[in-house]
């Protein structure tokens, strides 16, 4: 079995002693942030994001964890972060249902969790940041329409289900689709966010005989993996528009070959979310309990001018 391991950054920020009082031994705060996975490069690049957003501040400790994309070793890490008696929990759940519980008793603890990107189906937590998923779908399916000039099957390829952005990304495409009659989902294939599993997920689509005319893919990294599965199979990207959501360099650099149709922003919250710890931390009040961050339609009109999110 993989050893499991626990990450530890040294970060800071001035906290006001009386703020201990409950871990006078301690002369740091911890956040901790309990991630699904970091074999994805978003969610790599989300922990560093929150890495670096804390790193000018030397009193504060960062600790994450990698859950190897498996809830129940997420959970695990929430309850162990919790265990320690951190100031600040951050996680994105990578099951809604499942993790609301577990989540929840670690709020009633007095810890404030912040969710990034995903929430849970409850309440019980402090700050939720994210991006409108519901309304990127519905734009991508708009775009779609637009190409495809109203008719055509648009095979999906899925993120994780079991997350609220698989979820929206997928309710929102198929709402906006109930406005354009003439088109067709031609199949909805898992992928859960990786590359090597669209690519996997594209061929099988094609060994099937499936016919499609477009591509709506929930991450540039399923996208990404699309483009290489057709060109593997003889079929120009070109010839049929993809779209993808974050906007990543790879795709930056794929809307400009003419490869990728069009992407959404979706940053990783790394930076919002150390924002919204360092305020807690720091005796301070949120604004609003959910933070939404705007997304950018990217194509290649705007493509050189919009900064890829990594």
């Amino acid at each position: 079995m993989k050893r499991r391991q626990f990450t530890l950054c040294a970060l800071g920020l001035s906290i006001a002693p009386q703020l201990f009082a409950a871990n006078r031994n301690r002369r740091r705060a911890v956040v901790a942030f309990a991630q699904d996975t970091m074999a994805n490069d978003w969610r790599s690049a989300q922990v560093r994001d929150l890495r670096e957003a804390l790193a000018t501040r030397p009193e504060i400790e960062f600790l994450f964890s990698d859950a190897g994309g498996d809830t129940a070793r997420q959970v695990q890490d929430i309850e162990n972060f919790a265990a320690r008696g951190v100031d600040v929990l951050i996680t994105s759940p990578r099951d809604a249902e499942l993790m609301r519980e577990p989540i929840a008793r670690v709020h009633r603890r007095g810890i404030p969790v912040i969710l990034l990107s995903r929430r849970v189906n409850g309440e019980e937590f402090t700050h939720f940041v994210t991006a409108d998923n519901r309304a990127i779908a519905r734009n991508a399916a708009q775009h779609l329409a637009r190409r495809l000039k109203g008719r055509g099957r648009i095979l999906i390829l899925q993120h994780i289900p079991t997350t609220t952005p698989g979820q929206l990304r997928t309710e929102g495409f198929l709402e906006e689709l109930k406005n354009h009659p003439g088109l067709q989902v031609a199949a909805i294939k898992r992928a859960d966010s990786q590359r090597a599993l669209a690519i996997l997920k594209v061929e099988e689509a094609l060994a099937e005989r499936l016919p499609f005319d477009a591509i709506y893919a929930q991450s540039d990294s399923m996208a990404l993996g699309a483009i290489m599965a057709l060109k593997k199979n003889g079929i120009d990207p070109k010839t049929l528009p993809i779209t993808g959501i974050d906007f990543i360099s790879d795709a930056r650099a794929a809307i400009l070959a003419g490869e990728l149709d069009a992407s959404f922003t979706y940053p990783t919250f790394g930076r919002e979310g150390a924002e919204a710890a360092l305020t807690l931390i720091g005796g301070g009040k949120l604004a609003s309990r959910e933070r939404i961050v705007p997304s950018i339609a990217v194509t290649r009109e705007n493509a050189e001018r919009i900064k890829p999110i990594f």
